[in-house]
């Protein structure tokens, strides 16, 4: 039987105040996510923005403790899904690796090949795809298998996206529908999806499927809410002056506030694990914006990180590319 694995892949985040200017230098000098005419332009570009952006990066994750959680929570999604793999009677040991920040591919496939792993599972973290997330992971995790011929020896299975997975789409609906009744007119709320935004020429030009999955995850959430609240979908974290998909978050919620709206629900539809685009960005900054535009009620649907039915859905895909090696402790 061949020994197995699953390798959980997570953009990564500063875990403390003095890494984040070395963390955003390592985002945006990465050609997936910020894609420039000439490559020679990459670093030195990514040197000015890390420094231009890391006072004010470093006071908002200052307003978080000091660092970003998303390691420790991608960390208890694994651990809860090598759980559930047990429990369904598949021996797979569960890695992390991140794309920016500690701890990074090449040192996590360092240790998969110490383990003796031969078939190796890889499920980003994102249920949409993009080139700027899944894509930029693949290709960072692809060109260090082509460096090493003991990589080149296991197999490895590619999850390329699972906005349309059942558990998940449906482990959403039910967050939507739970903070729904926290509202004091429920009825009344606006349900705002909100993704993490990328630039409109990435889909216009170079064929992105990113917008059209979020689209579709949207509807497919909504078919399950069963609500009759108006809902409409926006994206956020626009870095730049280029044009990046619309409407833009920052944008929509004073607009449905001119409307005379006093209830606003905010769904963060791309993001699975609490970091600085929830915890910050939604629920600091969105919120003074809401209610500084004179919307009364406002909240936002956590986000999924260890949910059961979330890492159970996390479970279903990855169990059919494993094989069953250990009795089934139970029915799941």
């Amino acid at each position: 039987m061949e020994k197995q694995g699953v390798l959980v892949l997570n953009l990564g985040g500063p875990d403390t105040l003095a890494d984040v200017q070395p963390f955003l230098y390592n985002l945006f000098a990465d050609p997936e996510l910020l894609r420039l005419p000439a490559p020679w332009m990459q670093k030195p570009l990514a040197t000015f923005i890390a420094k231009t952006r890391a006072k004010k990066s470093q006071a908002n994750y200052a307003s978080l403790g000091g660092r970003s959680p998303l390691r420790g929570i991608t960390e208890a999604q694994a651990q809860a899904l090598e759980t559930e793999l047990q429990r369904a009677g598949i021996e797979a040991k569960v890695y992390v690796a991140m794309r920016y920040w500690h701890p990074f591919a090449r040192d996590v496939l360092a240790q998969i090949k110490a383990d003796g792993i031969q078939r190796l599972v890889i499920l980003p973290l994102y249920p949409q795809y993009s080139f700027t997330t899944t894509g930029s992971s693949f290709r960072e995790l692809r060109h260090l298998r082509q460096q090493d011929p003991n990589l080149q020896k296991m197999t490895w299975v590619w999850i390329n996206s699972w906005y349309d997975q059942p558990d998940y789409v449906q482990a959403m609906a039910a967050a939507i529908t739970a903070e729904l009744e926290q509202f004091s007119q429920p009825e009344k709320v606006h349900v705002l999806f909100s993704a993490h935004g990328i630039p409109a020429s990435y889909v216009s030009a170079a064929g992105d499927p990113y917008q059209q999955e979020v689209e579709g995850c949207v509807r497919l959430i909504w078919k399950y809410v069963k609500r009759p609240n108006p809902h409409s979908l926006s994206y956020q974290s626009r870095v730049g002056t280029v044009k990046w998909l619309e409407p833009y978050t920052e944008n929509r919620i004073p607009e449905l506030a001119a409307t005379g709206l006093k209830q606003l629900l905010v769904v963060p539809i791309s993001f699975i694990s609490d970091h600085i685009e929830t915890l910050q960005e939604i629920d600091q900054e969105y919120r003074h914006l809401a209610t500084s535009n004179g919307i009364q009620e406002f909240r936002r649907v956590p986000a999924l990180n260890t949910q059961p039915r979330f890492i159970t859905a996390l479970r279903q895909l990855v169990q059919p590319h494993l094989a069953a090696t250990l009795p089934s402790a139970q029915t799941v």
